[in-house]
């Protein structure tokens, strides 16, 4: 319409990235994964590295990335993203390598890798998707799910005494030396969208400075696991999650 012609680009927040493929997502209405991979793609283009860029998927349930943003993928062994893509770095020290991973892949299965990368001070960026469940397999615990919170696994609750405390490895990796930025962030709102994509140009940016390595932890929503709606999944995040993975930047020390 001839109307279109005077909104500002600005304003025309729902145009996909160029770097977005045309192709419907396997994400469940109402996921995180979806907001997050549009902002990564966003920026990616927006700094000109289109051409590149590789990311670095493992198993879970972001295993399809690759079929939705256009750059170089390379798939990884559950875990085992940040060592694949600490040889992809260090192979080609131009390129901006990045890993996206869940809660389950990134600090389970992936502890060992995730922390000894993070330590090293590898030039790459861990993206970490926090839901607090395992989404993919059927809604187990995960390392992240809360004190008392059902799961499949843990029907009753999260109980201390047996299954341990939920892991807050974001602030495992703020003590780590090798790490020059860890952030904490979400996407169920526009200004905590706006928010979190400036922390993951950031880090971005960081990691193409050679400054250390980057994680930038988003708290999202699990709405099929949870058995809520993605409107009652908001809230319920917003109420349980925000109180004990608070959002913030745990540590920055990039200079930018």
């Amino acid at each position: 319409m001839e109307d279109n012609k005077i909104i500002a680009p600005e304003n025309l927040v729902y145009e996909k990235p160029k770097l977005m493929n045309d192709v419907n997502m396997h994400y469940c209405p109402g996921c995180s994964h979806g907001v997050v991979h549009k902002l990564v793609a966003e920026v990616i283009e927006e700094m000109g590295m289109s051409d590149k860029a590789v990311g670095v998927s493992p198993v879970g349930c972001a295993v399809f990335a690759y079929r939705y943003i256009d750059i170089d993928w390379q798939e990884a062994a559950h875990g085992r993203a940040p060592a694949v893509a600490t040889g992809i770095k260090r192979v080609w020290p131009d390129r901006l390598v990045f890993t996206y991973q869940g809660d389950g892949d990134l600090a389970c299965i992936g502890t060992a890798e995730s922390i000894h990368a993070l330590n090293r001070g590898e030039n790459i960026v861990i993206i970490f998707i926090n839901n607090a469940i395992y989404g993919m397999t059927g809604g187990q615990m995960a390392p992240t799910t809360l004190l008392g919170q059902k799961t499949a696994t843990c029907p009753y609750g999260r109980d201390p005494q047996l299954h341990g405390y939920p892991l807050k490895f974001s602030e495992i990796a703020a003590n780590l030396q090798g790490t020059c930025y860890v952030t904490r962030q979400s996407v169920e709102s526009v200004p905590s969208i706006r928010k979190a994509k400036k922390a993951l140009r950031k880090a971005f940016e960081a990691s193409m400075a050679g400054k250390g390595s980057c994680l930038v932890e988003f708290v999202a929503t699990c709405n099929s696991g949870w058995k809520l709606t993605p409107g009652k999944a908001n809230e319920w995040m917003k109420e349980n999650m925000f109180p004990f993975y608070e959002k913030n930047d745990l540590k920055d020390e990039t200079g930018m």
